[in-house]
């Protein structure tokens, strides 16, 4: 099948919204922990968390000007902190009722049931529940003039996760830390390990390494 431009300019909104979010591949699924200048805790799910490098170690996400995301941002800026916490196997479904457009005056985590989890000088909630936890400094925010949506960036400046979830050269063993992939707006995926290959050189062939 081959779709043009014009072809996906005529699917109805909802069709088109996803296709286009599902054709980026797997991607990660993140609660996005805030709360606002007077202590109100929002959480809301993202699947826009990239890496933007590692000295500083700086993480982004896209938000939506609009919809369930706006309380989201609006916390950011207003206090300049947030928390990146990965969707687990086991929460999935508490993880994506924060889509839900609930109103400013309920809170996610008691909407879902899910934990905040405080730590001595972070402005933001993590959640008790996730295995893998960030706590974000905000460094920039921009808005997009394309489309309106806003990036996002934040410094890390704590991270929480299991003692076997890091593996002997600083990555983390995502699969042990049972970290859940997303595809598309609705479908969640646990994640097995297939290869680790071995850093690429131009004079060496391929080579795998131990998981």
């Amino acid at each position: 099948m081959q779709l043009d431009s014009r072809a996906i300019e005529q699917m109805s909104s909802r069709r088109r919204a996803a296709f286009v979010n599902s054709i980026s591949g797997f991607k990660s699924a993140n609660l996005i922990g805030t709360a606002s200048a007077s202590g109100e805790t929002n959480l809301a799910i993202m699947s826009s968390v990239v890496h933007l490098g590692s000295q500083p170690p700086l993480l982004a996400l896209i938000v939506r000007p609009g919809g369930e995301e706006r309380h989201t941002l609006a916390n950011i800026l207003a206090t300049g902190w947030f928390t990146i916490n990965h969707v687990t196997t086991a929460i999935i479904e508490a993880a994506h009722q924060t889509a839900a457009r609930y109103p400013r005056q309920v809170s996610e985590f008691d909407a879902t049931g899910l934990t905040p989890q405080w730590l001595e000088g972070l402005g933001a909630p993590m959640v008790a529940e996730a295995a893998v936890k960030l706590g974000m400094r905000l460094r920039e925010h921009q808005e997009l003039a394309i489309n309106g949506t806003h990036l996002v960036i934040g410094e890390l400046v704590v991270a929480l996760f299991p003692d076997d979830g890091l593996m002997d050269d600083g990555a983390l063993n995502l699969s042990a830390c049972s970290t859940a992939a997303l595809s598309g707006l609705d479908t969640y995926h646990e994640v097995l390990p297939l290869k680790r290959m071995a850093y690429a050189k131009p004079e060496l062939p391929p080579r795998r390494q131990a998981i």
